[in-house]
């Protein structure tokens, strides 16, 4: 129920809007046709990002054990390129929505939580988005 709750909240502060954002870089990859790894993977985010409570992204390597495409080394070209073309401008609206929500009391967890998309922004190949549940039981999983 709180998640449910803190997710309604979110939609409201800033999650609606950022969402769009990244739905709308993901048409502009399409459209591109070369973009469509970026485009695929700026709409899983841009869900991850109208709902993140109950849900992590978190790197795929981690996550599979295995490294694949998106977590190699054209992985780490693919978030050059990112960080170039769309990167720095989504993180930069999660900034000032963190901004923003600093402002008021009730807004600061939804600040903190911008400012860790933020990070994603800047550099998205090679994440998946899990039930938090899933990713705690993965890192717990590599610790023992």
């Amino acid at each position: 129920m709180l998640r449910l709750i803190g997710n309604i909240i979110w939609f409201v502060l800033g999650g609606f809007f950022m969402g769009l954002a990244w739905w709308f870089y993901g048409l502009i990859a399409f459209i591109s046709i070369i973009g469509i790894p970026w485009g695929r993977a700026c709409f899983v985010l841009g869900k991850f990002m109208f709902w993140p409570f109950g849900r992590e992204a978190v790197d795929r390597r981690m996550l599979t054990g295995k490294e694949d495409i998106g977590t190699g080394c054209l992985g780490v070209i693919g978030n050059v390129i990112w960080f170039v073309v769309a990167g720095v401008w989504l993180a930069i609206g999660h900034i000032f929505w963190a901004l923003a929500l600093f402002i008021t009391i009730i807004g600061i967890p939804f600040g903190v939580q911008h400012v860790k998309l933020a990070g994603i922004a800047l550099f998205p190949i090679g994440k998946s988005v899990v039930l938090s549940d899933v990713a705690q039981a993965t890192r717990n999983a590599r610790r023992g």
